[in-house]
């Protein structure tokens, strides 16, 4: 077993309990953690034989497009999804980082970590 990050991905989206979240939206990051058997790519140097960066990167995106309430949905969505669509996955965490919520006081980010 080995261990993929995809760290950073930026999105914007319109997640959110509040109205204006849904109107303007705001700022995200994504972060991965993929556990899966890279065993055979790191020998043959053959991405068929691993978990391709670039689809992992269009799931989030188009889950990230998908409007939530809460960014804990949104976390499980994509983690569901990866697990789904990519086979070779055995574990993941998801994590979703909300820059700027919308809470009185100075705050930076809120994050939910979702694990399969």
């Amino acid at each position: 077993m080995g261990t993929i990050l995809v760290t950073g991905i930026k999105c914007y989206a319109y997640h959110g309990c509040l109205e204006e979240e849904e109107i303007i939206g705001g700022n995200y990051v994504v972060d991965l953690q993929i556990e899966t058997d890279f065993e055979k790519a790191a020998s043959s140097d053959e991405l068929s034989e691993t978990v391709d960066y670039v689809d992992v990167y269009e799931i989030v995106k188009v889950q990230m497009g998908i409007r939530s309430k809460l960014i804990e949905h949104a976390a499980k969505r994509i983690c569901e999804a990866m697990m789904k669509k990519l086979p070779r996955i055995k574990n993941a965490k998801v994590k979703v980082t909300k820059l700027n919520p919308p809470i009185p006081g100075d705050v930076q980010e809120v994050s939910v970590v979702y694990h399969s």
